[in-house]
Formats: structure tokens, C-alpha cells, sequence
């Protein structure tokens, strides 16, 4: 998740082109109205999600031909201010109000997540000594069972009994200690041996024991922690609408407001042009960024045609860089262009003023450099799009097959696709960023099977990816 290498952090302004934004956003959807469906769609899950605007915005907002009207009488003048004042107030409280509602949500997604893929890597490491022992129990036992023989060729012991553990076999430690504990001979001449396969046996079992409870407690986060994601989605949208509405409605609200309190000849008309003119030169300002995006990636693939450094066929992992986005037959391709910085598993913990990288790394990190393009690993359905505490901005991705992939530390305004939407291989999805506890941009990737986090080195691995 963390990467402890410095790139460059300076972010750039890089987006989806032209032809990738009317892909993931339709002229038929617009943003608002997909992140609407979407929080409506966590609410048909069970996750209530807060009203989407304030009860007060119900009765509307002013056009300027109120504003003129009103302008044109002292009191009718008051009243508009005081309600404007109250519609710019009731707006920033509202954005407030769901960003720290989002925030918290947020943060609680991350832990519960957390404890989940704890709660599995134990559950894991638990079964994996458990295995162990009931191999060394049966061992144990096999050891006692050629005591047994030896006794029996030696003409001693109770021939009955032995030639009756000798002509069956056993499947595990127990049918050997169940046979071998009715064999007085056995246990008279070699006790130790007996008692050592008996004690294997039994911490085998216990150990089993606990996977299983951990294996229970295990599942029991991983229901918690979906809960928590659907209430985050619900909350991340219900934040973004309530700041697109204030992104649309602020700007006249502030001018109408400066109109009406004017005192020198200035007309509302020319207010109005100034509402007008500030729209025209954000959207002016996006163009050059989409303009100046589309030109990086023309660039970076003529780079590749003409056989530059990023080339690798969706190679590259472990400190090589390689092309992300490129598809592989088997419907899989590299999610970055980045060289891994960190990998899977068990790690020192490095902190700063702030917070601390993790002791267990469940993904690996790619570095490119800031608001570089992060791909779909695969075909899938978008079930989270949003913050996620420590992973900063993240994406998680059904395959629909039981497998999914994770996408983390997205830049500020770095994802490009919504809750629910399908994505299909190398489709770009997000920009590379430093959001969450990060230490530098990169892309945190991680790879998961049944919901449970596993090595992404070995997962692309085995569908012909190396990352």
C-alpha cells in the first residue's frame, strides 16, 4: 500500500481524453445524475444515505430577473439578501457536512477492511501450522506403527491384536493411535514413542481449532467490513453531489448577492456576464488540460510504437518498468506502466509526522509518476469508487468470477469511472497519486479471491502478467 521511494509529487493535470470521457460518461448520464443512481443503488442494498440536499433548497434559487425586481425596492431587496445569504450558507454547511459525514465513513471502511484482511492472513497462517503439526501427528504415529511391526517379528506382543493393525490401513493419526492404543505390548516396551504421537495429534487438533474459529471471525469482518463499503459509497456519493450542486449554484448565488448590495452603477447585467465569462474560462481551462493529456498520450505511444522504454508486452514487475493497459489474450493486462517499489507480505513500518506505512503490505506498489494512467487488470463491475482512509482515493473491481483487484492512492479528482459501472481490460480508470497514507505517488494494487486479499505477484503470475 505504502511506498517508501520518492517520485516526483508535483501533480499534473492529467484526465481521461476526449474519446475516454464520452466512454465513462455518456451525454445521456451526467455526473451527477450517476453518482445520484449510485447512492440510490446502495440505499436498495440497505445503506440509508443522507437526503441528497438540504430540505431548504427545496423552494429554489433566484434568477436574475428576481434579483432585478427586487433590487428595485428596499425591503423586497433585504428579504432576497437574507434569503441569498442563507442559500450560500445552507450550500457550504451541506458540503461540509457530507465531505466529514464521507470522511468518517471513510475511515471506518478502511479499519473494518483491515481487520478483515488481518482476520484472513491469521486465519491462514493459523490453518497452515495446523496442517503441519497433523503431518508431524501422523508421522509420529507411523513411528509407533513400526514399534508395533518390530514387535510383531520379534514374536512379541499380543499376535492377535498386532496382525489386526497390520492388515488395515490408516487414513490420519488418529486411526493409527486408536489401533496402537489397544496394544499393551506396544505401549509396555516403547511408551514415548506412543505418548509423543499422541500429544502431535492432539496439538494438531487444537490448532485446527483455532483456524476455525478464526476462519469464522474471519468471515464475520469480511461482512462488516461490506457493510461499511456500501455505507462509504452511499456517503462519497450523497458528498459529491451536494458539491456538484454547490459548483453550480454558488457562483451566480455570490454575484446575485453582489448585485443586489452594489451601490455604484454597475448593472446586474453585467453581473451576470461575469457568471457567465467564469464559466466559459473553466471550461476553456479544462479543454487545454484534456488537450494537453491527449497530447502526453499520443506522445508516450508513438513512444512505444518506435520502441522506446516503456515498452514490455505487460512485463516489468520487481524493479523493471513495463506497458500497462496492454491486453493480454487470456483478458488480462498490467494495471500501471510502473516499476514495483514494494511488495507482498511482512515489512518494516516506516512513519512520518503523520501516520505509518503498514507491518503487512496486501498489494504491491507501481511508480510512474504523478497523474500517470492506471488500467482495469480486468474486465469487471465497479463496487467501490471513492476515499478509503489509508488507501487515500481507491477502486475495487468484481470480476464476477470470484476474483477481484483493488486500485489505491488515486490523485484528488483521479477517478474516471462510478459506483456500478462495468469496465472492460486496459480501460483507463483512475491517475496515479499520493492520497492516503502514502509516501509518494504510486498505484497500490491488490488482488483478491473469494473477497480475501492475496499475492498479486502470484496472481498476474499465473495469467501471464509479472508485475
Amino acid at each position: 500500500m505504502l511506498d517508501e521511494q520518492h517520485l516526483n509529487t508535483s501533480d499534473c493535470d492529467c484526465a481521461p481524453t476526449a474519446e475516454e470521457r464520452r466512454r465513462l460518461w455518456p451525454s445521456a448520464v451526467t455526473r451527477r445524475g450517476a453518482l445520484t443512481l449510485g447512492a440510490a443503488g446502495v440505499v436498495a442494498l440497505g445503506v440509508t444515505a443522507a437526503p441528497l440536499l438540504p430540505p431548504a433548497f427545496a423552494a429554489g434559487y433566484p434568477s436574475w430577473d428576481d434579483v432585478q425586481r427586487a433590487k428595485r425596492n428596499q425591503a423586497a431587496k433585504a428579504a432576497e439578501v437574507t434569503r441569498i445569504r442563507s442559500l450560500i450558507q445552507g450550500l457550504k454547511a451541506d458540503v461540509a457536512a457530507k465531505q466529514a459525514a464521507a470522511a468518517k465513513a471513510s475511515d471506518e471502511y478502511y479499519a473494518a477492511q483491515q481487520a478483515f484482511f488481518d482476520a484472513a492472513q491469521r486465519a491462514d497462517s493459523i490453518q497452515t501450522q495446523a496442517d503441519a503439526q497433523a503431518a508431524s501427528a501422523k508421522q509420529a504415529a507411523e513411528k509407533a506403527g513400526r514399534v508395533a511391526a518390530e514387535l510383531y517379528r520379534n514374536g512379541g506382543g499380543d499376535s492377535a491384536a498386532l496382525q489386526l493393525f497390520l492388515s488395515g490401513s490408516a487414513a490420519n493419526a488418529d486411526d493409527l493411535l486408536a489401533r496402537l492404543g489397544t496394544m499393551d505390548d506396544l505401549l509396555a516396551a516403547n511408551r514415548a514413542v506412543y505418548d509423543s504421537a499422541v500429544v502431535a495429534r492432539d496439538s494438531a487438533q487444537n490448532l485446527s481449532n483455532q483456524a476455525k474459529l478464526a476462519r469464522d471471525k474471519r468471515d464475520q469482518l469480511q461482512h462488516e467490513a461490506q457493510q461499511k463499503m456500501q455505507a462509504a459509497q452511499a456517503a462519497s456519493d450523497a458528498a459529491q453531489v451536494a458539491l456538484d450542486n454547490q459548483n453550480q449554484h454558488l457562483g451566480s448565488l455570490q454575484a446575485q448577492l453582489a448585485a443586489l448590495q452594489d451601490t455604484t452603477a454597475k448593472t446586474i447585467a453585467q453581473y451576470e456576464a461575469g457568471v457567465i465569462a467564469a464559466a466559459k474560462a473553466r471550461a476553456a481551462a479544462e479543454a487545454r488540460a484534456r488537450a494537453r493529456a491527449e497530447a502526453e498520450a499520443r506522445a508516450r505511444a508513438n513512444q512505444a510504437g518506435s520502441g522506446g522504454n516503456d515498452t514490455g508486452g505487460g512485463g516489468g514487475g520487481g524493479g523493471s518498468w513495463g506497458s500497462g493497459g496492454d491486453v493480454h489474450a487470456n483478458g488480462w493486462c498490467r494495471p500501471s506502466s510502473g516499476v514495483q517499489t514494494s511488495g507482498y507480505g511482512p515489512r518494516t513500518a516506516v512513519c512520518n509526522a503523520y501516520y505509518c506505512s503498514s507491518s503487512f503490505h496486501y498489494g504491491v506498489d507501481l511508480a510512474s509518476y504523478c497523474g500517470s494512467a492506471i488500467y482495469a487488470a480486468h474486465g469487471g463491475t465497479v463496487v467501490y469508487a471513492g476515499a478509503n482512509g489509508g488507501y487515500g482515493n481507491y477502486i475495487h473491481i468484481d470480476n464476477g468470477d470470484g476474483t477481484g483487484t483493488g486500485y489505491g492512492h488515486i490523485r484528488p479528482g483521479g477517478i474516471f469511472v462510478r459506483y456500478g459501472q462495468h469496465v472492460h481490460a486496459g480501460q483507463l480508470i483512475a491517475s496515479e497519486g499520493n492520497t492516503g497514507n502514502s509516501f509518494g505517488c504510486h498505484l497500490h494494487f491488490e488482488t483478491y479471491v473469494n473477497g480475501f486479499p492475496v499475492n498479486p505477484v502470484n496472481f498476474m503470475a499465473a495469467r501471464g502478467i509479472s508485475v
